[in-house]
């Protein structure tokens, strides 16, 4: 599995929607908490009230991890303004196709700002069609993929 093949293979296990736990610190206070999110432009967005404490952690520190089923995403995260500036406004409609009840309870306009996160490192865990366990290492900064059989070297211990 080469770098495309790779990338192609997580954004297509996460999109177009998940709910995902957002880890961020500062100051070595960590917080992780569930985000709607959106999966486009490789890259995984969500949108955020301005005035909560991730917000105000996210622009001390953008380092975050984002994490889903067997799937780790560690990156960087860019406040990007309002939902409602976005040029064509592109979340805001997947939000409102795919997200419908959170759309309809928490879109606060004046105040929900657009989090783009860009993975620098993913770790996958997954299975075969033979049920047997593997782990897929993307490294977007040097673009290298790492695929790593798991039950294989612990075939024994069946």
């Amino acid at each position: 599995m080469n770098f495309t093949e790779a990338k192609q293979y997580l954004f297509d296990k996460l999109a177009p929607s998940k709910i995902m736990a957002l880890a961020s610190s500062v100051h070595d206070y960590v917080m992780v908490r569930n985000v709607s999110c959106l999966i486009y432009n490789d890259a995984i967005y969500f949108k955020t009230d301005k005035n909560f404490r991730k917000t105000k952690q996210l622009y001390e520190n953008p380092q975050v991890a984002l994490c889903c089923g067997g799937i780790q995403v560690e990156g960087r995260a860019e406040i990007l303004g309002l939902v409602i500036d976005e040029p064509d406004r592109q979340f805001e409609k997947l939000y409102q196709k795919y997200l419908w009840g959170s759309y309809n309870a928490y879109s606060h306009e004046q105040d929900e700002i657009l989090v783009k996160v860009t993975p620098s490192f993913v770790e996958i865990w997954d299975t075969d069609k033979k049920n047997q366990a593997f782990q897929i290492f993307i490294d977007f900064d040097k673009e290298t993929v790492e695929y790593k059989p798991y039950d294989e070297k612990n075939s024994g211990l069946k």
